[in-house]
């Protein structure tokens, strides 16, 4: 069998650029080479505390540097990183730390609330303080300069929208290839500086600031996403490239009013479905380059792009596979008629090779040698995606399918509306019918429903058009910004 070894990133990245500025985080900076000083000292205090190749030791830690620290240290030990959601009750975390069975809990001084309610009584876990951890003595061991590509790199738990969370086992090869199809898309330059605003728990943050490491580019880690404090970073921090989802985009366009980014800010990376044409039309006019990306955490974050040389050709559309992947409607036997809507199915060396402890489920999802996204899309004849909405969230009403994502981006073309959420609703007469949720801007307190009804009625054809509007003050989202269907879903009952 071939090596399947390659140099320890952050070692081989410290070798080669040591006194580039690696990360940014309040009045924190460190080069590449503090970086690699801090990760080796805390992975020899995870091992003078027992940690070592193949453990789970999961982490509840709110976005600095902090993070990166503790997952290069384990990737040093061989250990597996578990990335705990820090929105999530204490229940829902000690359900993850049971099924990973972890042997040790990281967290942060601030959520000692959190670790002190939940009820830890998983089988040999230790919990313990960021703080104290930078306490311990560092053991005598030898960290080896290179990682398996084979071997498991990160546990990230899905976010539960269609029931129980599954832990996806992604591999330090699917970090890696992940990472090569990105910057084969993206390209990379001297002057690039990646502005983190979502969560690193989360695979948007994770995958950043794996790259930034491989890449040798710096990044800065904002504690959280305000519009305010993006635009300001990207107008005044020589920023180049931010990740976020079209909810913050609409958001960052809002704050910024009449304002422009300047010209070397060269990537608006966006995922989590599809960016509305309204949003899209005023990115044209204030030149800002959207990428329109799709991606699950199965993926190691995205697997297709369209850059925006194709943003008026190709409006809607998710773009191509990157490099080293391939993507299909219906599979290995499915439709191949351009246009036809269907199952994605993905496949390539950023996939994950299955859930943990989920072997029913791997048989489930994998099929013939591809991976089954639960996801609805097509492709058109030159090879480009367009992503409708999740299986689970589709609307079929009298017989037709109505697709929440086209009906909401309709909704969030309208000037009065900031955001919007649809679902479907039980009806005797049609099986369903669609409901929107929608949270209006300021300065629209007035506009009411049959408004926005007539405005769709417009746009649409009658059976998508929702029977319903009901006025929110805000949607339900998880903590990558993303909306949570299921939620409003539950508001209806």
């Amino acid at each position: 069998m071939a090596d399947q070894k390659i140099p320890n990133w952050l070692d081989k990245r410290a070798f080669l650029t040591p006194n580039r500025v690696c990360l940014v985080d309040g009045a924190v900076s460190w080069t590449f080479r503090d970086l690699n000083h801090h990760a080796q000292a805390t992975a020899r205090r995870f091992y003078g505390m027992g940690i070592r190749e193949g453990d789970f030791v999961a982490v509840l830690l709110d976005n600095s540097f902090r993070v990166p620290q503790i997952i290069y240290a384990l990737q040093y030990l061989g250990a597996i990183t578990v990335l705990l959601n820090i929105r999530l009750a204490p229940p829902e975390i000690n359900w993850q730390l049971q099924d990973a069975n972890c042997q040790l809990l990281i967290y942060d001084a601030g959520l000692s609330d959190t670790v002190q309610a939940m009820k830890t009584d998983t089988i040999g876990l230790n919990a313990l303080s960021y703080d104290c951890l930078q306490k311990l003595p560092e053991a005598t061991v030898s960290l080896s300069p290179r990682i398996d590509l084979d071997a498991v790199h990160t546990i990230l738990y899905t976010s539960g929208t269609t029931g129980r969370p599954k832990g996806v086992m992604l591999t330090n090869g699917n970090h890696w290839w992940s990472a090569m199809g990105s910057v084969l898309n993206l390209g990379l330059q001297m002057d690039d500086k990646w502005l983190i605003c979502v969560p690193l728990f989360h695979m948007s943050g994770l995958s950043i600031i794996l790259r930034n490491v491989i890449y040798g580019i710096p990044v800065i880690i904002q504690p959280k996403f305000l519009p305010k404090a993006v635009n300001k970073s990207i107008q005044e921090e020589a920023v180049t490239i931010v990740s976020v989802v079209s909810s913050m985009l609409a958001r960052m366009l809002n704050e910024l009013g009449q304002d422009r980014y300047p010209e070397s800010f060269r990537c608006m990376l966006t995922g989590g479905g599809p960016v509305p044409d309204s949003l899209l039309k005023t990115c044209r006019e204030k030149q800002i380059p959207v990428y329109q990306t799709y991606g699950l955490t199965e993926t190691a974050s995205q697997i297709a792009t369209l850059s925006p040389e194709y943003m008026d050709s190709k409006l809607g559309s998710a773009g191509k596979t990157l490099f080293s992947s391939e993507l299909q409607i219906g599979g290995e036997d499915g439709r191949k008629v351009p246009g036809e809507v269907g199952e994605i199915v993905v496949r390539g060396p950023n996939v994950t090779q299955g859930y943990l402890h989920r072997d029913s489920e791997k048989i489930d999802a994998f099929r013939d040698g591809w991976f089954h996204t639960g996801d609805l899309g097509y492709i058109d004849e030159e090879g480009f995606l367009y992503v409708l909405d999740r299986r689970s969230d589709l609307i079929i009403s009298g017989g037709e399918n109505v697709y929440p994502a086209e009906v909401e981006a309709v909704l969030l073309a309208h000037s009065a509306i900031l955001e919007a959420g649809v679902v479907g609703s039980e009806s005797k007469t049609w099986g369903q019918v669609p409901v929107a949720f929608v949270v209006k801007k300021i300065g629209f307190e007035e506009i009411t429903e049959e408004e926005i009804r007539t405005f769709c009625r417009e746009q649409l054809a009658h059976y998508k058009c929702p029977v319903r509007i009901c006025f929110v003050a805000q949607l339900p989202r998880n903590a990558a910004n993303k909306l949570l269907r299921r939620k409003l879903a539950e508001w209806l009952k």
